[in-house]
């Protein structure tokens, strides 16, 4: 490697140390750094502004705004205060319960929408059932993202990694369910349980409290109809759009986009007010990232590291398929699986394209890695940081310790289990 990018690599990891540490503001470390790769050469205007492969993902940062101000509407409606309701009164009260429910919901959303859209859906649901239960809700945020990120993986919309991948390997929304739907069934099925072993200490049954909930009725949580209504309806279209993004021609950012303005448009509600609710703070993070890691990206720093391992792996399929998936894990861990996946994925089309057929599953193993690793630190993945930005904006701070002790032992045993998964249906 250059100076230039031993630099810009010492910078990052600096950066990343920062960040881990929180000894300084995680915007501050990161618009920092990236102001130190622009003045040393690391990167430029052109590259951080208009190149898909070493700038701003804007595809993400507008997906993320749009989003963000429809949740913003309707949390004005009283809706989420009527599901947290009915959901509490369906488990019961007890906090577990509640938890199980919740995470296969998220799981579910997860693969039929994205991620991020849905940790902005559920998070202020469980904000709000965890204040009527007077339980923690750190716990309920850590699960939900995994949960995202799991379920997620199961379809090409729902981790923005898989989306990438197909459009370089010609990968239909069915290739996904079926290559990687039955794992990620048994997946969650397996997270379930080790939140149950990891949580279920700090979630206490409080029957007073529970008493309390089962007496409310969800009916009267409700402030706007009208509002309510309107936003439901839209919602529903922005989310039957990403469902058939490909077949309309919009990428999901327009999607979000346009239905943020129709809701506005229609509903006439306050854009001053909608706009108040947005995570600032998230988007100007995500793009300080997608700067830094851009840098490394336009000074091949990620690309040599690629290279490396596929060159010693050569045509050995099952062993390639198994570095593939236990690297990008690691990798994604370290850098948001967003860019480590546009960088990686023409390398894997080289590698399917020399293999032909029998190279094929190393699109499922980069898929797993890359999405499976996103769980194991608060910035491996998209849904990571957005939900601890929520989760700090409610006044239930969390840090990137607390998040990354549970997330490393949630990504270690689901890549051990796809490890015996792609080896027995792929090259056994």
């Amino acid at each position: 490697m250059t100076a230039l990018a031993i630099a810009a690599l010492a910078i990052f990891i600096v950066a990343y140390i920062l960040i881990a540490t929180e000894r300084v503001p995680r915007i501050a470390v990161v618009l920092g750094a990236s102001a130190l790769l622009v003045i040393l050469g690391a990167t430029d205007d052109q590259a951080i502004f208009f190149s898909e492969e070493t700038g701003i993902d804007w595809n993400v940062i507008f997906l993320l705004f749009g989003m963000m101000v429809i949740v913003g509407v309707v949390q004005h409606t009283g809706g989420f205060e009527f599901l947290a309701i009915w959901a509490a009164k369906r488990a019961r009260g007890r906090p577990m319960r509640i938890m199980m429910v919740l995470l296969v919901l998220t799981a579910v959303l997860s693969a039929f929408l994205d991620n991020v859209t849905t940790v902005l859906l559920i998070a202020p649901v469980t904000l709000l059932i965890c204040e009527r239960l007077d339980i923690p809700p750190v716990p309920f945020l850590i699960a939900q993202a995994m949960a995202s990120n799991i379920g997620g993986t199961a379809t090409l919309i729902g981790d923005p990694p898989n989306i990438i991948i197909a459009s370089r390997s010609g990968l239909t929304f069915n290739d996904f369910l079926l290559n990687l739907g039955p794992i990620v069934v048994i997946l969650l099925v397996v997270f379930l349980g080790l939140c149950w072993l990891l949580f279920r200490k700090q979630l206490r049954y409080d029957p007073e409290r529970a008493a309390l909930v089962m007496a409310l009725d969800a009916r009267e949580a409700i402030r706007d109809l009208r509002l309510l209504i309107i936003s439901l309806v839209v919602l529903a279209l922005v989310l039957t759009a990403f469902v058939l993004h490909s077949a309309l021609n919009l990428e999901p950012a327009e999607v979000a986009l346009i239905g943020a303005g129709l809701l506005l448009l229609v509903s006439r509600f306050d854009p001053v007010k909608a706009l108040a609710e947005v995570e600032w703070r998230t988007l100007v993070f995500f793009a300080g990232l997608f700067i830094m890691v851009g840098a490394l990206v336009n000074l091949d720093v990620i690309g040599v590291a690629s290279r490396a391992v596929t060159d010693a792996v050569g045509d050995q399929h099952a062993l390639a398929a198994n570095v593939l998936l236990v690297g990008s894990a690691v990798l994604s861990a370290v850098v948001d699986n967003i860019p480590y996946v546009a960088t990686t994925a023409p390398l894997t089309a080289d590698l399917v394209a020399a293999g032909g057929d029998q190279a094929e599953p190393l699109w499922w193993a980069l898929a797993l890695g890359a999405d499976l690793g996103g769980n194991a630190t608060a910035i491996g993945a998209s849904a990571n940081v957005v939900m601890l930005g929520i989760a700090r904006r409610n006044g239930h701070p969390i840090s990137f310790w607390t998040f990354t002790k549970y997330g490393l032992i949630v990504t270690a045993v689901t890549i051990a289990l796809s490890v015996p998964y792609l080896y027995l249906r792929y090259f056994a």
